[in-house]
């Protein structure tokens, strides 16, 4: 972050630039890009960063193809050197292409803000917005660097130089070129260095992707092993020239021998033609014949295999191909003469690759290892579970339970932490991500699709993902129920037996868009509720693998405090209609009262017949008493005794009517409590 001085009123706009704070109004407000000042934290510097930097290894790709347009000509009767002119020409217009983007690298730097050292606190600074004073700093520290790296120096020598100097020895403008692409090349390889420094400081990393970092540092590695093949072809055709050089030294006066017989530019001349008949410079100086007392070295293989006269494209992945293969083993391959420059070049390769292996091809391997770093932590998290069970000696049937939910949790999450990941960002940020994440789902269940926004919003952000293997028990019967489980994938199996009586179970199965765990809510719901969690009533089971969200006891207290919609008479119509707890209630409810119903109906009828059968013994002791006038005074003795009996009898009957009923009553009829209600008949947000 940087901080926009105080004084001269400047703002930035979306690309960027940084702009003298005028009125908007008049045209002359508008400053032309010319004169706009870049601030380089904006995306455009970043992303120009990123395009220079592929623009700088295409530079230093194209710089070493110089090295080969001197190439060998073997006619009839003569070899000579001569300039691969359509290479040149090829060569020479895509390295002016490379050139314009550092000139325009170049004018951006003499755009682009700084950050006062004077100014930094925690990291933060003013920007100096003064193109004077920026052009004046750029001056003082990179500018002649950048002005080194882009001037068109191998073109000058290839179109200017060396025709202008048409000298006989063709080893000069070799010598030459190479000397002014080295003079180039190590600015060039230095500015790729500060700028990828800049993209990390801005974004963290060079490349956004795993694979784009390996491949970023292998094109390294194959860029080292380019320029090492060419620069072996390039010494391959010094160390040819100069074995021509000292043969034709030797039979001058013989022979009137003439370095300029062995440029190509002067085949067609009758004094080369004849010299080239009597000549042995180029028999004396032939890789092949073993009889010669030149040695060539790590240089013979390219002129055995005429290298030296190929098609460009033989030749070049060649030589890439001699550069790759000595750069990986350290060029412990190669066989070296007594030449100190050829020894040299051995030595550098040796370095070189000792270094690039280690650094560049190091990068590389963490990088690739970066991909599987999560399934290696994995694995190890396996094997120190597996350790562990064999060390407390679990029983084969919990083993398997820890194996299947340790593949589940990585199957469903790859080992990523999600909630140590969302716990590091801000708030705003965080309730966006888990909004995004949570909110189709959360409104998947019929109970919160009836919440407004706000509230949503409020339990998306407590919500933590839960995942249960099959078998698992999420909660039993009699346990304290600690969280609402909300089901996105999967099916539970909820049951109850009322408390464990006899004769009573009862058994359903939640699938996604069900809740478990509601008796959570009704407690979260009461006005002065305890400390205490509430009981389960079922007993909760996972048949499958299944996936859901949580919503935690304090949280749930939490949503419950904050937010009176919630304790609304719509909002609680609408859990207990899609609560499978209330409906289970319901249905034994209705079960009992149609039992009670039942059994006051046989009691009713019970009472109906003992009311009758007292009706008939009244009008059978009317009979008796009528019947008495006429009887013998011996018979109205034992009279009252029957009456007495028949009574009693009844009495019994009728007892032992009401008892059966009450005991039948006790054991069919479950005892299956109503959930807690509470009374919110004053709240003023109810509806």
């Amino acid at each position: 972050m940087y901080q926009t001085p105080k004084s001269g009123g400047l703002l930035a706009n979306r690309a960027g630039y940084m702009t003298p704070a005028k009125s908007k109004v008049f045209q002359e407000d508008h400053e032309p890009w010319s004169k706009q000042i870049l601030d380089p934290g904006s995306d455009l510097v970043l992303k120009w960063n990123r395009v220079f930097l592929v623009s700088c290894l295409l530079a230093l790709f194209i710089d070493p193809l110089y090295f080969f347009l001197p190439s060998i000509h073997v006619g009839n009767d003569t070899i000579c050197i001569k300039m691969d002119r359509s290479l040149s020409i090829t060569v020479t217009f895509f390295r002016s292409l490379a050139d314009l983007f550092y000139v325009f690298h170049m004018v951006i730097k003499f755009r682009t803000a700084y950050v006062a050292p004077s100014s930094r606190v925690f990291g933060r600074g003013e920007l100096v917005m003064d193109p004077k004073k920026i052009a004046r700093k750029y001056l003082r520290s990179d500018f002649f660097l950048d002005l080194a790296a882009a001037l068109p120096l191998p073109q000058i020598v290839i179109w200017l130089v060396i025709p202008m100097i048409k000298s006989s020895n063709a080893d000069h403008s070799n010598n030459a070129l190479a000397l002014i692409v080295l003079f180039q090349y190590i600015p060039r390889l230095y500015l790729i260095f500060p700028l990828s420094y800049q993209i990390i400081k801005a974004n963290g990393v060079v490349t956004k992707t795993a694979w784009a970092g390996a491949a970023y540092n292998l094109v390294l590695y194959m860029l080292a092993s380019h320029v090492l093949g060419a620069a072996w072809y390039l010494l391959t055709i010094e160390r040819q020239t100069t074995c021509w050089k000292s043969q034709c030294e030797q039979e001058k006066n013989r022979t009137f021998c003439e370095p300029r017989f062995l440029d190509c530019d002067f085949l067609n001349q009758k004094d080369q033609q004849n010299w080239a008949k009597v000549t042995n410079v180029f028999t004396n100086c032939d890789a092949d014949n073993d009889s010669i007392s030149f040695d060539y070295g790590i240089f013979q293989q390219a002129l055995i295999n005429g290298a030296l006269s190929a098609e460009f494209l033989k030749k070049y992945f060649y030589c890439l191909w001699w550069g790759l293969q000595n750069l990986s083993c350290y060029g412990q391959t190669l066989t070296t003469s007594t030449f100190i420059g050829e020894t040299a070049f051995a030595i550098l390769i040796a370095i070189l690759g000792l270094v690039l292996f280690a650094h560049l091809i190091g990068n590389m391997q963490t990088y690739l290892q970066s991909l599987t770093v999560r399934l290696e932590e994995w694995r190890l998290k396996r094997r120190d579970t597996e350790e562990w069970m064999r060390h407390r000696q679990l029983p084969h049937d919990l083993r398997e339970r820890v194996r299947r939910f340790v593949q589940y949790k990585w199957l469903a999450t790859r080992g990523v932490d999600e909630e140590s990941i969302l716990r590091a960002l801000p708030t705003d940020l965080r309730r966006d991500i888990q909004r995004h994440l949570c909110l189709d789902l959360v409104k998947r269940v019929p109970f919160f699709s009836q919440m407004d926004g706000q509230l949503l919003d409020a339990i998306c952000e407590r919500l933590v993902s839960s995942l249960s293997t099959e078998g698992t028990y999420i909660v039993r019967e009699g346990d304290p129920v600690t969280e609402m489980l909300f089901i996105i994938r999967g099916r539970l199996e909820s049951s109850t037996t009322n408390g464990g009586r006899t004769g009573f179970f009862n058994s359903i199965t939640l699938r996604p868009g069900d809740f478990c765990g509601e008796e959570l809510l009704s407690w979260a719901l009461l006005p002065k509720s305890t400390s205490n969690l509430p009981s389960s009533t079922r007993t909760v089971r996972a048949l499958v693998e299944v996936e859901a969200f949580a919503l935690r006891a304090e949280d749930l207290k939490f949503v419950s405090n904050q937010f009176r919609r919630l304790h609304s008479k719509k909002l609680q119509h609408t859990f207990r209609f899609y609560s499978h707890h209330w409906r289970t209630w319901a249905a034994c409810f209705i079960q009992a009262a149609w039992r009670r119903y039942k059994r006051r109906k046989l009691a009713k009828d019970l009472s109906m017949r003992e009311s009758f059968n007292s009706r008939t013994e009244e009008q059978a002791g009317d009979e008796s008493d009528h019947e008495e006038h006429f009887a013998p005074r011996t018979e109205n003795v034992s009279q009252p005794k029957q009456n007495l009996n028949v009574t009693i009898l009844a009495s019994k009957f009728a007892a032992s009517t009401r008892k059966g009923a009450q005991k039948l009553k006790i054991n069919d009829l479950p005892k299956l409590q109503k959930p807690d209600e509470p009374d919110f008949s004053a709240d003023p947000y109810d509806y």
